[in-house]
């Protein structure tokens, strides 16, 4: 792939991992946007938007990279599960999941400010919860840190204690949608 030099605009450890996965070259960047969550716009509308915005403050300062911003969140029918604030909303979260399917959506912007270029989309995974007893849900709540993660859990960290299937992308409700990601930027860079 002949691509302009990557940059991840984005701190997440378990981002960082699974771009690693594609064996490309890249930087991190961590960039500072607020994320919105607009009522009128869609999940997936949500996530593109706030990935944009992600990419576009490390984009200013880095004009001649092509910088990938990402966001994913966790919904509910047309609620959304962001980041639990305590473990009480973790709780909460999961209890609320336990026995359905929801559907996790991740924004994915590439953006180079020099070529002029962005290309913004966003893929959605179904995933389906056990069914879930409160000593189930606490049992899972001790075995990761909830506070940083949409919907209180991480499908990477003893998933099987609660996840009963996934239809779609796994990287994606991870945080990264590596399939559509890699057929991306081999378009890009041809």
């Amino acid at each position: 792939m002949n691509l302009p030099p990557l940059v991840l605009a984005s701190a997440s450890p378990r981002r960082l991992e699974l771009l690693g996965q594609l064996k490309v070259a890249f930087q991190v960047r961590p960039g500072n946007a607020t994320e919105l969550t607009p009522e009128h716009l869609s999940p997936q509308e949500i996530c593109q938007l706030n990935a944009h915005r992600k990419a576009r403050v490390v984009a200013r300062k880095h004009p001649d990279a092509l910088v990938l911003g990402a966001d994913t969140l966790v919904f509910l029918g047309t609620t959304i599960l962001g980041k639990p604030a305590d473990r009480a909303a973790a709780r909460a979260m999961l209890a609320a999941l336990e026995g359905r399917t929801h559907q996790v959506v991740t924004g994915v912007s590439l953006m180079h400010v020099r070529g002029q270029r962005e290309r913004i989309f966003a893929v959605s995974t179904d995933v389906t919860f056990l069914p879930l007893t409160r000593p189930q849900i606490d049992h899972y709540l001790e075995q990761i840190n909830p506070l940083d993660k949409a919907g209180g859990y991480a499908i990477q960290d003893h998933g099987e204690l609660i996840v009963a299937q996934i239809s779609g992308s796994y990287s994606n409700v991870v945080g990264l949608p590596l399939e559509r990601l890699a057929a991306e930027l081999e378009k890009w860079g041809t």
